[in-house]
């Protein structure tokens, strides 16, 4: 195991203590969350002790926790509701079944996607994306507990279809199990703007639990969890030769892209606090083989959980051996106190996961993403608005299409700025951005902010051609600074070869300076290097100024240029 790497024996108190927590808080979100794809209770249970046990075998970090998330789950519910669709009447077994083969489908994704060296495919969302996406991911989990929390059977998906139905079902709201769920979410807020040193879902199970023993809130009309099988998990692989496997493991990449994408911000955002360096691709092992174990133990897919990874670090655990401890109280939970876990009241369940979906609401982040860019808010916006207007499931296809498109948008522009010289000082800066930088006579020194592709030739084509308009009647050379350019295509030099064709034209020498090794294979590969010539190629500006000054050093001395370094 990576994490217990010199282990030292005076870690073991902590991380015992810690992993007490740690179940404490992810016994909630366990039987709370598989509602939210129509599992039962225990499947999270199963998920929280396999996916421990699969991330402490190979997971890189020593701190970070795994567990089931909103998130994730609200993208496999959706991918188990067009199961559904298929098969209408799958008995809720299968249903399982087919979550734990999500689950390890996942898994199997994270470890070819490891071995490809495809970490950094967590940047496919943005954070901007993401943060719209959770909302809409949100949105759609508050409008699922309605029945929940009401007593109702909603039978509409979407977001207005069941908002038009509580109304119209308002006369037979259950208000017991509303007033229950008002009150613990309620004292979930409470604890969460005055912590009082026990996390409020804690809290709430407890009390709600306790409440429902004295008041049996079952022959009260409220619903409850129900009978929990007593015994621990057995391992083995789901297998039902009827459910549809293209659709599920499609589904499983589409669990992938959310579920990578939001771990690795976690992880990366706890490593920030705890010092340690993150590798995405070893933390794609770690998650594969999380989601393999999760589902081979009837589980579901799982990620990094923020919560519990926060309260491992608050109460001092120091390997994933506290994420063991956590494990192996929540097996004993499951063997020996499933007759208490039975009676927890479904609203109260609900409030917990309304509170949860709250949680993932950064509206704060949406401000900074205001202030910073209001094209990264806009997309922010259209991937919120996909989530909830098309399901959780279309929503991660907008939120893809999304991010491909404002990456294009980005690229698809880059800007062409004019080099100068600040007379007195060293180097080259920009003209638009002080008046004291002043362009070298005669020469035209032109920064691509960016690479050259096929979408953005025109645009680099047309700011060159009005740059060389504007001064051709001075301009002798005009030499390109390819710093910034790291990925060029066929259509850039096809570009570049009309470019400099025209500029002969005009009696214009064209150069280029500092070209990435990248670039220079493909620009040898056309022959648009030699058509140049070797004295028009130069590693640097200054060897460029040089090689100008040379070839009219009468000019030069005329005007009593600096000599460049």
């Amino acid at each position: 195991m990576p994490s217990l790497q010199g282990y030292r024996p005076g870690w073991l108190t902590s991380d015992v203590s810690a992993g007490l927590a740690i179940a404490a808080v992810g016994i909630p979100s366990a039987i709370a969350y598989p509602a939210i794809a129509g599992l039962p209770p225990e499947t999270g249970i199963y998920a929280s002790i396999g996916s421990v046990i699969g991330y402490a075998l190979v997971g890189p970090s020593r701190r970070l926790i795994v567990g089931p998330d909103a998130a994730t789950m609200a993208v496999m519910a959706a991918v188990l509701a067009t199961v559904l669709q298929q098969m209408p009447g799958l008995p809720q077994a299968d249903l399982v079944g087919a979550a734990s083969l999500l689950s390890i489908g996942v898994g199997l994704i994270c470890f070819a996607a490891s071995a490809l060296k495809l970490g950094n495919i967590a940047s496919l969302l943005s954070r901007p994306i993401l943060a719209g996406f959770f909302i809409g991911v949100a949105i759609s989990i508050i409008i699922g507990q309605i029945g929940r929390v009401t007593g109702l059977k909603i039978e509409s998906d979407g977001l207005v279809g069941p908002l038009t139905e509580l109304i119209q079902k308002a006369h037979s709201i259950h208000w017991p199990s509303l007033l229950l769920a008002l009150i613990m979410f309620a004292i979930l807020q409470f604890v969460r703007m005055r912590p009082v040193g026990i996390p409020g879902p804690v809290i709430v199970v407890a009390l709600s639990g306790l409440l429902s023993a004295i008041f049996n809130f079952e022959a009260k009309g409220i619903r409850i969890v129900g009978n929990l099988p007593t015994g621990l998990p057995s391992i083995g692989f789901p297998v039902h030769s009827g459910l549809p496997f293209d659709d599920l493991m499609l589904g499983a990449a589409a669990i992938f892209v959310v579920s990578f994408g939001a771990g690795i911000i976690t992880a990366r955002s706890f490593a920030a606090r705890t010092g340690e360096d993150v590798d995405p691709n070893a933390e794609l092992r770690g998650f594969g083989a999380a989601n393999i174990v999760s589902g081979l133990l009837g589980g579901f897919a799982v990620t990094s959980s923020d919560s519990r990874t926060a309260v491992n670090l608050s109460v001092g655990g120091k390997t994933q051996l506290a994420g063991l401890a956590a494990a192996i109280v929540l097996a004993i939970a499951v063997a020996f106190f499933a007759s208490y876990l039975r009676i927890l009241p479904i609203p109260a369940l609900g409030a917990i996961l309304i509170a949860a979906a709250l949680s993932v609401i950064d509206l704060d982040g949406l401000r900074q993403i205001w202030r910073i860019s209001r094209v990264e808010f806009g997309f922010a916006l259209i991937a919120m608005a996909g989530a909830i207007s098309f399901g959780v499931l279309q929503g991660v296809v907008v939120a893809i299409i999304a991010t491909f498109v404002y990456v294009i948008l980005k690229e698809i522009q880059p800007r062409v700025a004019l080099l100068g010289q600040i007379p007195g000082r060293l180097g080259f800066y920009k003209l638009h951005r002080s008046a004291d930088v002043q362009p070298v006579p005669g020469l035209l020194i032109c920064f691509i902010q960016g690479n050259l592709l096929f979408f953005n030739t025109d645009h680099v084509d047309g700011q060159l051609r009005e740059i060389i308009a504007e001064h051709a009647p001075d301009t002798r050379w005009l030499i390109i600074d390819a710093s910034a350019i790291t990925q060029i295509d066929s259509t850039a030099i096809a570009m570049l070869e009309d470019l400099q064709r025209d500029l002969e034209g005009l009696g214009i020498r064209m150069g280029l300076s500092e070209v990435q090794s990248s670039v220079w294979t493909l620009l040898e590969r056309c022959r648009f290097s030699s058509r140049l010539g070797p004295a028009m190629i130069f590693d640097d500006l200054d060897d460029a100024l040089r090689a100008f000054r040379a070839a009219a050093p009468e000019a030069a001395d005329a005007r009593n240029e600096p000599a460049p370094a």
